[in-house]
């Protein structure tokens, strides 16, 4: 399996946990579960968020800029570094 088909499978992955959570949350919005459902259904979703959220999070450890400083060389910097606002220099 090449590198793009591994990544695409990922994010169907991903997208699948997301999409069966949502369900899980509709479905428990909907009030006709009994008690056991919703336990299941609850403890099914906690677990489903937990894998989206450790997702999320590698993928943003991954995520990284490539910045050119004063002097020509390039460095890698996390994403959240350069989304932040920058303070003028003087």
């Amino acid at each position: 399996m090449t590198g793009k088909n591994m990544t695409q499978n990922k994010e169907a992955k991903f997208e699948d946990q997301l999409k069966k959570l949502e369900d899980i949350v509709g479905r428990m919005e909907s009030g006709d579960l009994t008690l056991d459902e919703s336990l299941k259904l609850y403890e099914e979703g906690v677990k489903l968020s937990q894998s989206c959220t450790k997702r999320l999070e590698e993928a943003q450890k991954r995520i990284e800029v490539l910045l050119r400083s004063s002097s020509g060389e390039l460095s890698a910097v996390p994403a959240d570094d350069d989304l932040k606002p920058k303070k003028p220099k003087k």
